[in-house]
C-alpha cells in the first residue's frame, strides 16, 4: 500500500502544470453525461513563448463552440496575434486561429475529451491575457425524431411545453454566447483605453519636463552671453 501511494504521488508529481482538465459532472453510470450545455468562461496569462492548453469533455451528437479574445499584450513590439488550436479526443487537429480574437465552432462527432491550447510563440519578449469562452450544447432531439416530436405536440400539450421550454432554453444559451462575446470585446477595449491614457498622461510628463528643461537652459545661456565682465580697477 505504500509503495501504491509513493507511485500515485509520483505521477500526480509528473503531470505537466498549467493544464487544468475539466471532469464529468455525473458520476454515475445509469445517468448520461453531460446532456445540456455546459460552458466555461475565465481570463488566462500565456506568458512569453509559453503555452496553456485545456480539455473539456463532450459527447457525440454535441455542438462544440470556442471562442477568445486577448485583451492586453506586453513587450516592446504589443503583438497581440495568439495561436488558438482544438483537437479531437484522438489528437487530430479541428481547426485553429491565429488572429487577436476568434472563434472555432464544430459539431462533436465522438465522445471524450477535446483538447484546447493557446500557443504565445510568435510574442517571446512578453505575456498576454487571453478570455476564453468555450463549452458543448446539445439540441436537446435528434434532426431523425422531428417529425414524432411534432406529431406529439399536436397529441400531448405536456411535450409540447416541454419542447418549447428546451427551445427556448436553446435560445437563451446562444443570447448568453453573443452577450459574452460582446463582454470580451468590451474587456479588450476598455484595456487598451487604459493603456493609450496612461503613454499619453506619461507622455506629455515627458514633453511638458523637456519644454521646461530646455526653457532653463535657453535662460542661462542668454545670461552667460549678455553678462558683462567688471573694470579692472587701476592700481595706485
Amino acid at each position: 500500500m505504500l509503495l501504491l501511494g509513493l507511485l500515485a504521488l509520483g505521477l500526480g508529481l509528473l503531470r505537466p502544470a498549467g493544464c487544468p482538465r475539466t471532469e464529468p459532472l455525473s458520476g454515475s453510470s445509469d445517468e448520461p453525461l453531460f446532456r445540456g450545455a455546459d460552458r466555461y468562461d475565465f481570463a488566462v496569462v500565456v506568458h512569453a513563448g509559453a503555452a496553456e492548453c485545456f480539455w473539456q469533455f463532450a459527447q457525440q451528437s454535441g455542438n462544440f463552440f470556442f471562442s477568445y479574445e486577448v485583451q492586453w499584450a506586453t513587450g516592446m513590439a504589443g503583438d497581440r496575434h495568439i495561436l488558438a488550436t482544438v483537437s479531437d479526443p484522438s489528437g487530430l487537429r479541428l481547426g485553429s486561429s491565429q488572429h487577436a480574437r476568434g472563434q472555432i465552432n464544430f459539431p462533436t462527432k465522438e465522445t471524450g475529451f477535446y483538447q484546447l491550447c493557446l500557443s504565445n510563440q510568435h510574442n517571446r519578449f512578453g505575456s498576454m491575457q487571453v478570455y476564453l469562452d468555450f463549452g458543448v450544447y446539445y439540441q436537446g432531439f435528434d434532426a431523425e425524431n422531428e417529425q414524432e416530436a411534432e406529431r406529439k405536440q399536436l397529441n400531448d400539450t405536456l411535450d409540447a411545453i416541454g419542447v418549447s421550454m428546451r427551445k427556448l432554453q436553446l435560445h437563451v444559451f446562444h443570447m448568453r454566447r453573443f452577450y459574452n462575446f460582446a463582454r470580451m470585446r468590451k474587456g479588450a477595449d476598455s484595456f487598451l483605453l487604459e493603456s493609450n491614457y496612461s503613454y499619453v498622461n506619461w507622455w506629455s510628463l515627458a514633453q511638458s519636463c523637456v519644454i521646461v528643461l530646455s526653457g532653463a537652459l535657453q535662460l542661462c545661456f542668454l545670461k552667460r552671453l549678455f553678462a558683462v565682465q567688471p573694470a579692472a580697477r587701476p592700481r595706485c
